[in-house]
């Protein structure tokens, strides 16, 4: 194992197992409400180590905040501002820098920054990633460029390649593996196993589903996300019932929508399980950091919507669960204000790697050793930058600090082909 000078200590450089879902909100994990469902592995990841309750992205939407992730830069930066920019491979990114401190590395799952050319995966020794949004079922990847279909469910493979990936893998090196689920993304298909999972009960409506935004602003009362009347019968792979108006069709919309995505979540959460059981049985437990997040947040019926992109709290906030057993107490709950930026500079601290300038996040290495910090950032930039696409979210920019938020609707904003 590669062995890092820190001072008058040599210190271990750790292996770090990155899994981030797509959409999965905070508001779904039960260590942070406990609310709507029970996700005990990734729970697992909060009880023996630490939870953030107020991680927030930079841009709520899946390609610019994946770009964010990496490169440790804002999207104006890295220039990923919408859903169709694609990061150039020939930036600098936090996987080449892990690399170059003797990590192996590899990125499975879900990539989303763009195919073939210069829009490939670089930083990484091996790289299997589905085109585009991917498949829930019998999903093709591009495997280091080769394009392979397997069977079975997204979930259950992306775990498979990265657990064949780690058995393979040189074990006198540490690791950098990115797990990216597709699940739970729209349109929420689950696995058979658990199809029909919370078939015989309701699950719990938030306050705020018949929002009727009268006292927020225009662009709450234009957006197009709302479950009543925006989400297809191909969402809820259903037609409604005859006679069901207002409320009541509302109310059936949102069962249909919350439990096909609590149901992509459960089979998330089994394997979760199954990476970290990996982890006990290799012994490697203890050196491994072990992250679980989302790209963003997301609606789970908050102000009748689904989907993301406003800077509204449901939207904003990432769950960031991490364990570290040689440095994180068990059960910890930060308060801190920490961004997505901050991902890619805390991997190379701990990596014992210099994080270069012009990364514009902070190691979260203080925060891990020491929990809640005074001398902290106080507020957060956010930007969402597209247009016109089918959601009609208006474009805005904002700050949240600890207590307060100020939201700037402006226009006309970038559309989604980037113009």
């Amino acid at each position: 194992n590669h062995i890092i000078e820190r001072g008058d200590m040599d210190v271990k450089q750790p292996n770090i197992l990155f899994i981030m879902s797509d959409d999965h909100a905070a508001q779904a994990i039960s260590s942070y409400s406990g609310r709507i469902n029970e996700t005990p592995n990734i729970d697992r990841i909060a009880d023996e180590g630490m939870r953030f309750d107020n991680c927030f992205c930079t841009n709520s939407i899946c390609t610019p905040s994946r770009a964010v992730i990496l490169t440790g830069q804002y999207s104006h930066i890295n220039g990923v501002k919408t859903l169709r920019d694609e990061l150039d491979g020939r930036r600098q990114n936090v996987a080449k820098l892990l690399q170059r401190a003797g990590y192996q590395t590899s990125i499975i799952g879900k990539w989303h920054l763009g195919h073939g050319g210069n829009s490939d995966p670089t930083g990484f020794d091996y790289w299997s990633v589905l085109p585009g949004q991917g498949e829930y079922h019998d999903p093709v990847f591009y495997d280091m460029g080769v394009k392979k279909q397997y069977k079975g469910y997204a979930t259950d493979i992306i775990t498979d390649l990265c657990l064949d990936w780690l058995d393979n893998r040189d074990r006198e090196k540490p690791f950098f593996l990115m797990c990216h689920h597709k699940a739970p993304h729209r349109p929420w298909e689950p696995d058979e196993k658990h199809a029909h999972l919370y078939e015989d009960i309701d699950i719990p409506e938030p306050e705020t589903l018949f929002d009727d935004y009268e006292t927020r602003s225009d662009a709450a009362r234009t957006a197009k996300m709302r479950i009543a009347d925006h989400l297809t019968e191909t969402d809820v792979k259903a037609t409604p019932p005859e006679g069901l108006h207002g409320k009541e069709l509302a109310r059936w919309y949102y069962q249909r929508y919350i439990k096909d995505y609590l149901r992509c979540i459960a089979s998330i959460d089994d394997n979760v399980g199954r990476m970290l059981d990996y982890l006990d049985d290799e012994g490697i437990a203890d050196n491994t950091i072990v992250i679980y997040t989302s790209d963003q947040g997301f609606f789970l019926g908050e102000h009748g919507w689904y989907d993301k992109r406003f800077m509204y709290e449901e939207s904003l906030r990432m769950p960031f669960l991490v364990r570290y057993p040689e440095v994180i107490r068990p059960g910890t709950v930060n308060k801190n204000i920490v961004i997505n930026t901050d991902f890619a500079p805390t991997f190379l601290d701990y990596a014992g790697e210099s994080i270069p300038e012009d990364m514009q996040g902070v190691s979260l290495r203080a925060i891990f050793e020491q929990g809640d910090l005074e001398n902290w950032r106080k507020s957060m930039y956010y930007r969402y930058w597209m247009a016109e696409d089918e959601h009609c979210v208006a474009p805005h920019y904002g700050v949240r600090t600890e207590r307060y938020k100020l939201i700037c609707y402006y226009g006309p904003g970038l559309y989604s082909d980037g113009s």
